[in-house]
């Protein structure tokens, strides 16, 4: 079990669902944010029980646990299913700028795209939704410009750099200034549990310069150890955000699996957690 607070995280409880923020974020009045736990929701089996995905292979959950884990999301984010927006996470760098008419998309109705593994927006009263188990989140806000995005980033978008691609969203449809973003990562594959061939650590080394900064290698069993944490870091920082407003909560899914589900840890058979952010209306602003 990990601790219930720290410096980088807080655990808070609404009825049986626990679910973490980052501290960094939470003091803006204007900002709802949330990363889920695997506890809370209504599956059973490998997908027990907050499961916010459709569970894999033999271990398929149903529609109708699925539809009343959303509605605890919603719950727990002050807002009602048809405020959430999913994305159709695919493993790109592609990014959706949200607006009203995508209320609900992959919560309460289909989603009229594909592809899309990241999604921002100036809208308030719309919640980002992007799903999780052992990937990185990626949290984005400009308290300034009043915009949020969040990110699906697993190790090939962490390799094509999905971080600093929204940043460069951000600034460009939204005239965000990147020094003023505040960013966390969530709870993710740790240096130590993202292992790798060699044909991975390779393309990770022929994109980065400084890749034995953030790798090991196991010579013994000709394995790599990336610090994909570290590498989000740097790639944030090198699209102008300042460092010291990269907040991370520094939690392993595969380390953790009785709180989180995890791809890795639990052999593929798992379900998935939610990263969730919203902009709410300023007659909810939170004082």
């Amino acid at each position: 079990m990990i601790p219930q607070k720290t410096e980088n995280y807080e655990m808070h409880r609404r009825g049986d669902a626990c679910y973490l923020t980052f501290p960094r974020l939470d003091r803006y009045p204007e900002l709802r944010h949330l990363f889920t736990t695997r506890r809370g929701g209504f599956s059973e089996g490998p997908c027990a029980t907050w499961n916010l995905g459709f569970g894999l292979g033999n271990d398929p959950d149903t529609p109708e646990n699925r539809a009343r884990n959303i509605g605890v999301l919603a719950e727990c984010m002050g807002v009602c299913p048809e405020d959430l927006v999913f994305t159709w996470q695919t493993h790109t760098t592609n990014i959706r700028n949200v607006t009203e008419a995508d209320r609900g998309c992959g919560a309460t109705r289909e989603r009229t795209y594909q592809d899309v593994d990241g999604l921002v927006t100036d809208r308030r009263g719309v919640a980002l939704v992007t799903l999780h188990a052992d990937c990185n989140p990626i949290y984005f806000y400009d308290p300034r410009r009043r915009v949020i995005g969040l990110a699906h980033s697993g190790w090939r978008g962490t390799l094509d750099g999905i971080g600093s691609r929204m940043a460069d969203r951000m600034r460009s449809d939204y005239g965000c200034d990147p020094g003023d973003l505040v960013c966390g990562i969530g709870p993710s594959l740790c240096r130590d549990c993202f292992e790798v061939d060699a044909d991975v650590a390779e393309l990770f080394a022929e994109r980065y310069g400084d890749f034995p900064e953030f790798s090991r290698h196991d010579v013994r069993r000709d394995k790599y150890y990336i610090d994909l944490w570290e590498l989000i870091r740097r790639q944030l920082t090198s699209a102008g955000i300042r460092r010291e407003n990269v907040a991370c909560m520094g939690l392993c899914t595969k380390e953790n699996t009785d709180v989180f589900f995890s791809h890795r840890g639990q052999g593929g058979r798992r379900g998935l957690m939610a990263a969730c952010m919203m902009m709410t209306p300023p007659e909810q602003e939170e004082v």
